[in-house]
Order: structure tokens, then C-alpha cells, then sequence
């Protein structure tokens, strides 16, 4: 093996001077814009392509289920790997082969001719779901502390646009063929790899980079290590009841609408263009001057607090139209996401924030795994009650009890600990008070 500052050679292009600069930020803004319009496309009609292959509504929930978890699963053990490995050999290659994979995934899947064939697809995309950890640490290496929020929230923002369009067209796709969205997918993922292998330099300068360490490709040590961090235990925790809340939302958003309110995908997709445009115009928009204004501590108190609310008010709707309502409203649900990524990043060595964001990204793959298992399991319990019964929006409930218990963590850690704040003060007891 070369010595830890060794430069890698890509295949593509040669890697760039890891200068700080916007240049470099915009280049894998597109990369991100583009691979979430392609996983936009699928979100309206993945669930109901796998109501293709069951015979009931209490198998099709269930499957779905099981479905997501072998994503979350495969994604859990390979997402640390590629992000230690990023911090190896740069940022780069790792989203070079996350592109690549992610083609592969839609093409399988649009393919696929039975149940067995969608689990294929599947674990293909799980094992290659990088982009968005690793682009996190893209935007580290290249951004100051002092704009490090503004730049996550700039990915936030790319992340939305891929939203506002994505599901619209997948759910226009949808409504004809369940499978053309599929195939649209595996189109723009190849014109991403494309994009990236001769557009995107690299941020990760040869001097800075860690040596490869084979014990960081442990999934459950890379958690192990986010745990011995006693200086951000506190947000670790605050930051899993989020993500899990957020993830049993999405993986269970789909079914829920077409159960209760008779949703099409074209249904479907105009609330995730809902979704993706309040999260575009909040964390592309509002963020610098929500956390100029209010700082990143308390605005990620209030953020998480508002999410709380949508999610209680997701689960007791009577009528489709109010969840557009409660989707616009939850404006700074948007921000909170961006500015607990600050606060962690913030407290940890430069080179190594792909770790970081790799162990991040675990939580989120261990999430993938539980909460559309038990998120699902929850609906085929609830599937055979009358619509308009309270009971049917259990789980959302069950996701606004997870955002109220972050809020009293988050509370608790922000009075016992002085948080750099990017307003140039420390967020402490007295300021929290006020």
C-alpha cells in the first residue's frame, strides 16, 4: 500500500488543487442536483411497484418494508468503508463509483421481473449510496468554519431542487408505465458519472489525507466511535431521533397518502415538489440569515420543534389537502438538519470529517433498516381500520414523540456545554434562557 500522502491517479481527470472556493462547491452542487432527480423519479412508484409482486395491502406494506431495510442494511455496512475511504484516496473516486452503482441500481430495478430481482436492485444501491456523506466532506474540505452551515446548506438546497423536479416527473412518468421513471433514473445517473468524471475536481489535497485504517470498516465502530466522543454525545443522540423520525417519514409517505387518501403517483409527486421547494428556498434562501438571526443552536431548537408539529399534524389529517398545508408550513423543519451538521462538524479535525460524515450517514443507514420495519409493520397493523380512524397515523405520531424527545436532549446539551456559534458568541444557559 503507498504511503498516507501518496496522490491517487483517477481514470477520468486529474484532481485539482484543493484550494477553498466556490467553483469547486458548484461543481458538486450539479452532481447532487442531478443524482437526486434521479432518485426523485422513483420515490412516487417504488412503493407501488412492489404492489406488483403481492397479493394484499398487509403484504404489500410489509414487504415494502423489507424491501428498505436490505437498502438500509447493505447501506449500513458499506457507507463508514466509503467514507474512510474518501478520506484515502479524496473525495473523487468514491463519488465517481457512488454514481456508477446508483445506474446500475435503477436499471436492475426497472428490469426487475420479480420480488427477488427489486431486493437485487437494491442492495446494489445500498451498497453504492455515498453521494450525499461524501459530498458533505467535499463541502468541509473546501469551506471555512464560519460558512460551513451556509455550505451544507447549500448541498440541503441541491438535494431539494432534485426533489422539486424529480417526483413530479416520476409521478407523471408513473401514472403510465411504473417502470419508465426507472429507466429515466439509470439515464440521468449515467449523464451524472459522466459530468463528474471530467467536471468535478478534487478537494481533498494529497497532505491532508489519512492513512487507510482497516478497523474504520466496521459499521457498528464507526457508531462505537461516535459514542466514545463524550464532547457531541449529546447532539449524536438528538441527531438519531431525527434522522429516524425523517426516515420512517419518507419510507412510509407513499403508502400512507395511497391508503388513506386514494393518492396517485401524480399525487404524490406534487407533495414532494412541495417538499423539495420549501427545503430549496429554506436552506438555499433563508439559512445564512436564520443562522445570522438566531444562531445555529437555538435555530436547530426550533427547527426540530417545528418538525414535531408537522408530524403530529401528519398523523391526525382528515383530508389529502391538509398534509400540503403542514408540508409549506414547516418552514424551519428545513433548517434544523444543516445547522446540527455545523455544530458536529465544527468540533472535529479537518481530515477527518469524511469519517464523520460517514458515521453520520451509519445512523442514517441503521435507520434505514429499523424505522421502515417497524414504520410499515405499524400501517399493516392499522390497514384494515376505517380511513378517517386516528390509529391509521400511529406511526407519524410515534415520529412527532421521537422530534419531542430530541428537543428535550438538544436542551439539555446546549445549557451544559458551550457551543461555538457562527454569530461569533458561545450559545450558553443564559442565552438559551432568554
Amino acid at each position: 500500500m503507498s504511503s498516507p500522502t501518496a496522490s491517487p491517479k483517477p481514470d477520468c481527470a486529474k484532481p485539482d488543487s484543493a484550494k477553498p472556493g466556490a467553483g469547486k462547491l458548484n461543481f458538486v452542487l450539479v452532481c447532487i442536483f442531478i443524482d437526486m432527480l434521479g432518485i426523485g423519479l422513483i420515490v412516487p412508484v417504488m412503493p407501488l411497484l412492489v404492489g406488483q409482486f403481492v397479493p394484499s395491502r398487509d403484504d404489500h406494506a410489509l414487504w415494502f418494508g423489507v424491501l428498505a431495510a436490505t437498502f438500509g442494511v447493505l447501506q449500513f455496512l458499506f457507507m463508514p468503508a466509503l467514507g474512510a475511504l474518501s478520506d484515502r484516496i479524496g473525495r473523487r473516486p468514491v463519488l465517481l463509483y457512488s454514481m456508477a452503482g446508483m445506474c446500475l441500481n435503477f436499471l436492475v430495478t426497472a428490469w426487475a421481473p420479480s420480488l427477488f430481482w427489486l431486493f437485487v436492485g437494491r442492495a446494489i444501491g445500498g451498497m453504492s449510496s455515498a453521494s450525499m456523506s461524501v459530498a458533505s466532506a467535499y463541502a468541509s474540505d473546501i469551506s471555512t468554519k464560519e460558512n460551513r452551515a451556509k455550505s451544507f446548506g447549500k448541498i440541503g438546497a441541491a438535494f431539494g431542487l432534485g426533489f422539486i423536479c424529480g417526483p413530479v416527473l416520476g409521478g407523471l412518468l408513473g401514472n403510465s408505465d411504473l417502470h419508465l421513471p426507472f429507466y429515466v433514473a439509470a439515464l440521468l445517473s449515467a449523464a451524472n458519472f459522466v459530468y463528474g468524471c471530467f467536471m468535478v475536481p478534487e478537494s481533498l489535497a494529497p497532505g491532508r489525507r489519512a492513512a487507510f485504517d482497516w478497523a474504520r470498516l466496521n459499521p457498528l465502530a464507526a457508531l462505537g466511535r461516535l459514542a466514545r466522543r463524550r464532547d457531541i454525545r449529546g447532539l449524536v443522540v438528538v441527531i438519531s431521533l431525527v434522522t429516524f423520525s425523517q426516515i420512517m417519514l419518507q419510507s412510509t409517505w407513499v403508502l400512507y397518502t395511497t391508503f388513506r387518501f386514494d393518492w396517485t403517483p401524480r399525487d404524490n409527486g406534487i407533495a414532494l415538489f412541495c417538499v423539495g421547494l420549501v427545503s430549496a428556498v429554506v436552506q438555499a434562501g433563508l439559512l445564512a440569515m436564520l443562522v445570522r438571526r438566531f444562531g445555529e443552536t437555538r435555530l436547530a431548537l426550533m427547527g426540530i420543534a417545528s418538525g414535531a408539529f408537522a408530524f403530529l399534524g401528519y398523523g391526525l389529517a382528515t383530508q389529502g389537502w391538509m398534509m400540503y398545508a403542514l408540508i409549506l408550513c414547516n418552514v424551519l423543519g428545513f433548517a434544523a438538519g444543516p445547522a446540527m451538521q455545523a455544530i458536529v462538524s465544527k468540533a472535529t479535525p479537518a481530515n477527518q470529517q469524511g469519517e464523520l460524515m460517514g458515521s453520520l450517514q451509519s445512523i442514517s443507514s441503521l435507520g434505514v433498516i429499523v424505522t421502515p420495519l417497524l414504520g410499515t409493520a405499524i400501517i399493516a397493523s392499522v390497514s384494515h381500520l376505517p380511513r378517517g380512524d386516528w390509529r391509521t397515523g400511529s406511526h407519524f405520531l410515534l415520529c412527532a414523540a421521537m422530534q419531542a424527545l430530541a428537543i428535550v436532549v438538544a436542551w439539555r446539551y446546549f445549557r451544559s456545554h458551550r457551543v461555538h456559534d457562527s454569530r461569533g458568541a458561545s450559545a450558553d444557559s443564559d442565552k438559551l434562557r432568554a
